[in-house]
């Protein structure tokens, strides 16, 4: 049996993405790391996080990371990118003293496929290779702020970070008509301290309203997904903790912490010591959030082989 997992299905923008996870042998003389690659050439590695402030951040509906100056790029040529990380990049957290080669096969199409929208496909059949899942791997980060969340002179949401004995988040959703032009309202909490709390987290599918969709796809955004990449609402959804249509309860707000653990870990595959809460939040505000935790992921956290 091949011991490379593929994954394929639709992604944001593309009718066919794919993307193979190969974990590696296990040597405890070797520093654990998450390596990716674009087509055959190195994007980011996990062991190197001093390098991830080399890569341009972008978001689009999705997280997005440029390459500044690709090397081997010829003129005129776009950097290289890489979208769509942030489903894949928090099952990492499951074994975080193991090595993975993420390859995404297409240069051209370089995102992570949706699957269903959540982290679970992509764990349960990495489960199938990598056994159970080890001790998750925190490190302190003793940040204290706050911030509003604007959109021209109006607040529409706030931040506020504070240390604490574990990853702690806090996420509200509360979206309404007039400014948004549909109602949502979604809160949840989460204390993550091993393996068995990230499980009901990675659950939670990606979700948009039909007004936001239409939004999208007038604007030439989502070219590629359809019903089955995550979790469609409209004006009929009960604004409810609970519905028929969610998988666990709160499962917009919850999915929204599972992008923010997602945009956490893709620098390493380990959680800062902090509390978070956050209302109406997105990748934008994910990425403020870890330019304040960045000083504080140092080199230790991965050798601790």
């Amino acid at each position: 049996m091949s011991n490379v997992c593929e994954f394929s299905s639709r992604s944001l923008s593309f009718g066919q993405a794919s993307v193979s996870v190969e974990p590696l042998e296990r040597d405890p003389q070797k520093v654990p790391f998450v390596a990716w690659y674009v087509g055959e050439k190195l994007f980011y590695r996990s062991d190197a996080c001093h390098c991830f402030e080399e890569l341009e951040f972008f978001a689009q509906r999705t997280a997005g990371y440029r390459l500044k100056d690709s090397a081997g790029s010829a003129a005129g040529e776009s950097s290289m990118q890489l979208l769509s990380p942030e489903h894949l990049a928090p099952v990492f957290l499951m074994w975080p003293h193991r090595r993975f080669n993420v390859r995404l096969t297409d240069a051209t199409k370089p995102e992570v496929p949706m699957m269903d929208g959540s982290a679970i496909p992509f764990f349960c059949e990495m489960r199938k290779f990598c056994g159970a899942p080890e001790e998750l791997v925190f490190y302190d980060a003793p940040v204290h702020a706050e911030w509003d969340l604007r959109s021209d002179a109006s607040i529409y949401g706030h931040v506020r970070i504070a240390p604490a004995e574990t990853f702690e988040v806090e996420y509200v959703l509360d979206r309404n008509s007039d400014r948004d032009g549909y109602d949502l309202k979604s809160a949840t909490s989460v204390s993550i301290y091993s393996p068995e709390n990230l499980y009901q987290i990675f659950m939670a599918r990606t979700f948009i309203h039909q007004v936001e969709l239409e939004r999208a796809r007038a604007a030439g955004l989502l070219a590629g997904v359809d019903e089955s990449c995550g979790l469609l609402l409209d004006g009929f959804t009960p604004e409810v903790e609970c519905c028929s249509k969610f998988r666990i309860a709160n499962e917009p707000a919850m999915h929204k912490i599972l992008d923010l653990i997602g945009d956490l870990s893709f620098i390493c595959p380990a959680l800062p010591r902090v509390r978070i809460e956050i209302t109406n939040g997105g990748h934008v505000s994910h990425r403020q959030i870890m330019e304040k935790i960045i000083p504080y992921v140092h080199a230790g956290i991965f050798t601790q082989v």
